[in-house]
């Protein structure tokens, strides 16, 4: 084959190294994954096997295992049986193993069974992270994305689902009957193979919605009033298309918006983000050990009383606001056309006349005051107002610490940009590397494992960018 690179005979005697590590270069990904695992106290995280039994059949190390599996999540193979074929042909990770193959019975047994320490191991890059002093802004982006199940929409059932496929197999047997009856008026415009098929059908479709009145009696006793067949935790979400939805998890994550590491990330099955950012203000900071933090979230995250209790544990909260009144889409004012007057506690409204206070209520466990304005019945621009007697303006008690937070808000207006193009990133990447089946494992401690796993994977990534592999080892055996 002239003037073509050519390859080496495959009868030709070859001369490989002599040692293992000669295959693997000095800047190579796995050395780190080697290093960093070698480094952790795996007994004092907990995983199962640190400590060799006395007797019984030697067991594979732990810290085998778990580079076994950094290294296939640093490589997109989250599957067990792709695992084990990987060990026996793959070089990088024949040299991490010291050439051990573990079936993928044993490695899927060592993910489910060392859930919690496997999830430690990702605190603990972060608590690395944290010594290289790479979370010195202390200001992170935080953002949810909804995350499929190993749980089809077929096999999930809210109690609207449940009504529609009801309607949808009675009008079936009341088809099936239909053709039934026509057999007995006219046996000769049917066969009897028809006959026995439609006989079938019908008998097929009443144990369906047998089955169905079950589910239905064991969803009401659910508190969302939810059901999954294959994986029980995983819950019906809508998603940011309108009209489409995915049965799955709420991952919540919180990034570093300069070096775009995860410093803390958590799964639920709660389908909004509205009572999320408290919660994840909090371990963020706990991760970064830091008691002043900025947190950039979207409009999704706008809770008073979440937004309150960032202001009282110390984080600078940064939400825009959620516009749920329709008065400006029918032509009428807003309530930030009104203006407060914090000395009086009075409101003043479009026309110039004084709203004051009248009383005050609970609502939805939270004290709101109520105020209006004696003039509205005669106000000549009360068209544009209000449709009613009286404008009535409801005030939070803890509403001046939202008004805070909005004018700070408005000194950033880039704070939106930096949360984009932070968080939104983050979720594209982990999504692409776990493909269009999402997570493998069913239940919700297990998804957090692998999450964890993926979040590991990002995270090492991303220190490789930015130190260098070679750096990073010296960094980790510092």
């Amino acid at each position: 084959m002239k003037r073509y690179v050519v390859g080496q005979d495959r009868s030709q005697s070859t001369l490989f190294p002599e040692v293992l590590d000669d295959y693997i270069a000095e800047d190579n990904p796995v050395r780190v994954v080697d290093v960093f695992v070698d480094e952790l106290d795996l007994k004092d995280l907990g995983f199962e096997g640190a400590e060799p039994e006395v007797t019984g059949r030697p067991a594979y190390h732990p810290g085998t295992l778990l580079k076994i599996y950094i290294y296939g999540y640093l490589n997109r193979i989250q599957s067990s049986r792709r695992l084990e074929r990987e060990t026996q042909r793959n070089v990088e990770l024949i040299w991490l193993t010291g050439r051990l193959a573990p079936d993928f019975k044993t490695i899927a047994d060592f993910r489910r069974d060392n859930g919690k320490a496997i999830r430690q191991v990702c605190r603990e890059f972060v608590v690395l992270c944290r010594s290289l002093n790479l979370f010195a802004d202390a200001l992170v982006a935080i953002d949810g994305s909804k995350f499929k199940a190993v749980n089809g929409r077929d096999r999930n059932f809210t109690k609207h689902k449940l009504k529609a496929r009801m309607q949808q197999l009675e009008e079936s047997i009341a088809r099936y009957l239909a053709d039934l009856d026509r057999a007995d008026r006219d046996p000769s415009t049917v066969t009897e193979a028809r006959v026995e098929h439609l006989k079938e059908k019908v008998e097929t479709v009443r144990a369906q919605m047998q089955r169905l009145k079950h589910l239905g009696e064991q969803m009401s006793q659910t508190p969302d009033e939810q059901i999954s067949l294959t994986d029980p935790d995983a819950r019906s979400m809508a998603t940011s298309a309108r009209g489409s939805g995915v049965v799955g998890y709420n991952v919540q994550t919180a990034v570093d918006a300069k070096h775009h590491l995860v410093v803390t990330h958590e799964v639920t099955n709660q389908g909004t983000d509205r009572a999320q950012l408290a919660s994840m203000g909090k371990q963020t900071q706990a991760a970064i050990g830091t008691e002043k933090l900025t947190a950039l979230a979207d409009r999704g995250y706008y809770a008073g009383p979440e937004i309150l209790k960032c202001e009282q544990a110390g984080i600078n909260a940064l939400v825009p606001k959620s516009h749920t009144s329709n008065n400006l889409a029918k032509g009428q004012f807003d309530k930030r056309d009104f203006r407060y007057n914090a000395a009086l506690d009075e409101y003043q409204c479009p026309a110039g006349q004084r709203a004051i206070w009248r009383f005050k209520t609970l609502e939805n466990g939270q004290t709101i005051h109520k105020y209006w304005s004696s003039a509205c019945p005669r106000c000549p621009i009360k068209a544009q107002c209000t449709t009613g007697d009286y404008r009535r303006i409801a005030r939070w008690e803890h509403e001046a610490v939202l008004e805070a937070m909005q004018s700070r808000l408005e000194k950033m207006p880039e704070a939106a940009r930096i949360r984009r193009q932070t968080a939104e990133h983050v979720f594209g990447t982990l999504k692409s590397w776990m493909g269009s089946t999402h997570f493998l494992m069913k239940r919700l401690p297990n998804v957090r494992t692998e999450m964890s796993l993926h979040v590991l994977a990002y995270n090492l990534k991303r220190a490789m960018q930015i130190f260098g592999v070679v750096p990073l080892i010296k960094a980790i055996q510092a």
